[in-house]
This record gives structure tokens, C-alpha cells and sequence, in this order.
């Protein structure tokens, strides 16, 4: 999409990373980890906007894992962005997370709640990095914190959720009513390039959502009908649900076994809690208006599913 705008863009991606979906763009590709001083300050040379999306975002890895993206990663790209003496907006990607999956959904204004799981508390932390930057080093920041990000190439809501309904174990909690808070992928980088652009957001926050009203039930349907899967039907209320989850990843925390828990904590939480954030201060402050809309995609999002399998 900043191709498309005309913009000059350098990648800084992990060795490992597939980046076959970029190839036919003119880009810069400079591969590199975020604890790599040398990659850092090469990736850094001559940038005017930074957008920091890389995270370890699933609902289960090792704390370390967690802790060296989120939390140290970060606060090694905020040093680099200003020994550069270049960077004229950081922009931070965080989440809806970090208000601690409250039950009513809040504003911007509300403070941040370490409830316990890693990726909540990492992202706090590395949020707390960025304000640190923009408070003691004059660093020019700014925070979007999207809420359930579908669409094409994405995991958690799309890749994982479809393997689960083909597999017949996709769980609803408290019969699925909860809202998820979906924001397509698309609406979140036209969000990102906006804000970036905007004078009026150095120093703010803003929740990204659709705004779509769409509750866990209508999108794992709208999932498995456009699949051909099978509606889920195990439902939990959300005590059980909670307790599940904890007994499924006592033994992969205690014993370190390898590959992850059927049901987390993190997902439960996700599954129960509303999570339609309102997008009010950035439609105010920069225009934020979903071109995407809940129907478009998902079907964008079922078609890739189904050309990988």
C-alpha cells in the first residue's frame, strides 16, 4: 500500500522470513533481526517514518520469546530511531490487549492492565518503551492498538480458526455472543498510514476496529460456510471455558513440551470478552473510515485459505 502511494520502502525482515507475496515490488529488503545492532542502524539510515509491526502476537510461546520481541525488541529499535537523528514519526503497532480484556469495552483514556498472560504484559511493557522514548528523548510516537486483525496471510483469526473448524474443534464461549472486534487488515494499514501522516497524533493512542458489531458466532459461521466446514458446536461458558484452558497448558508450561495447548487462556479471554473497541478519536483526529467491509473481507480472506489448500 505505500508502494502504491509513491513511498520509498525499506523491509527490515528476519532470514527466515517468506517474502515471495513482496517480490514483484520495488523495495528495499534488509534482512536483519531486531537484536542485531548492525541491522538495526543500516535499516534506520535515512528513514523519515518507522512502522513497528514486528511482535510475537500468538496466545502461547515461551516468555522468552515473548519478552525478546515485544519488550526488548522494541526498546532496541527506539535507540536506533534516535541515534539516527531522522525519524520524524514512530509508529508503535500494540493492541487492545493491553487494557486487560475488560468486559465493557473502553476508550483511549483508560490505563493499561497486566492480567497476567505474557502477551498482555509484554505489550504493556513495550508500549511503556515507546512513551518512555517519547517523553525523555523527544521521540515523535504514535500508538494504534487494533483490536482482531483478519484478512489474507493472517494466522490467529484466519489460518488457525479454519484448521480448527475443519477439525471439528473450534470452541465458542458463553455461546459465541461476544463481539470480536474484527478489523480487516487493509482498514488497520490505511489506519497505520494515516495517523503516520497526521500532525494532530504525535503523542496519542487510538483503538482501530470496523466497528462491524460482528460477534465470534456470525464470523466462525460466515468462516465455515464460505469453507464448507461444518459449524462449530462446542460451547463453553466462560468459568469452564477458563478452566479448560488452564489444565491444557499446565503440562506444555511445566514439562516444556513441544507445540502448543488446544485451548489458552489468551484465546479465552478473546473468545469471551467484548472487543469492539471504538475507533472514535481516530476518526476524529485523522478520518479513520473502513473502506473494507465485513463481507468483502472475509471473502478475500476465505479465497486465500482456500488456495493454499
Amino acid at each position: 500500500m505505500l508502494v502504491e502511494r509513491g513511498e520509498p520502502v525499506r523491509v527490515l525482515a528476519r532470514a527466515t522470513s517468506d517474502l515471495r507475496h513482496l517480490s514483484h515490488l520495488q523495495i528495499q529488503i534488509l534482512r536483519g533481526e531486531l537484536d542485531d545492532a548492525a541491522a538495526l542502524a543500516e535499516a534506520m539510515r535515512g528513514v523519515r517514518v518507522i512502522y513497528h509491526c514486528a511482535a510475537c502476537s500468538t496466545d502461547w510461546a515461551a516468555p522468552s520469546t515473548y519478552l525478546r520481541a515485544n519488550v526488548a525488541g522494541t526498546q532496541n529499535l527506539l535507540d536506533a530511531a534516535v541515534r539516527a537523528g531522522t525519524v520524524e514519526r514512530f509508529l508503535h503497532v500494540s493492541t487492545t490487549d493491553v487494557y486487560g480484556y475488560p468486559r465493557v469495552p473502553c476508550d483511549e483514556s483508560a490505563p493499561m492492565r497486566d492480567v497476567g498472560l505474557p502477551y498482555n504484559r509484554t505489550k504493556i511493557q513495550g508500549e511503556e518503551a515507546v512513551w518512555r522514548a517519547h517523553r525523555e528523548q523527544g521521540l515523535p510516537v504514535t500508538m494504534v492498538r487494533p483490536a482482531s486483525i483478519y484478512g489474507p496471510r493472517g494466522t490467529a483469526f484466519v489460518t488457525d480458526i479454519a484448521a480448527l473448524l475443519r477439525d471439528g474443534w473450534m470452541a465458542l464461549v458463553d455461546g459465541g455472543r461476544a463481539r470480536g472486534g474484527f478489523t480487516y487488515v487493509d482498514n488497520v494499514a490505511e489506519a497505520m498510514m494515516q495517523a503516520a501522516e497526521s500532525a494532530a497524533t504525535v503523542g496519542r493512542a487510538y483503538n482501530i476496529c470496523d466497528g462491524t458489531n460482528t460477534t465470534w458466532r456470525e464470523y466462525t459461521n460466515a468462516l465455515a460456510d464460505s469453507l464448507g466446514y461444518r459449524r462449530p458446536r462446542l460451547v463453553l461458558p466462560f468459568p469452564a471455558a477458563m478452566a479448560v484452558a488452564g489444565t491444557m497448558e499446565a503440562p506444555f508450561g511445566l514439562l516444556k513440551l513441544q507445540g502448543r495447548p488446544l485451548l489458552t487462556r489468551h484465546a479465552v479471554y478473546l473468545l469471551a470478552r467484548d472487543q469492539e473497541y471504538s475507533a472514535a478519536r481516530a476518526r476524529e483526529d485523522f478520518g479513520f473510515a473502513p473502506r473494507v467491509s465485513f463481507a468483502e473481507g472475509m471473502a478475500r480472506s476465505t479465497e486465500w485459505v482456500r488456495s493454499r489448500s
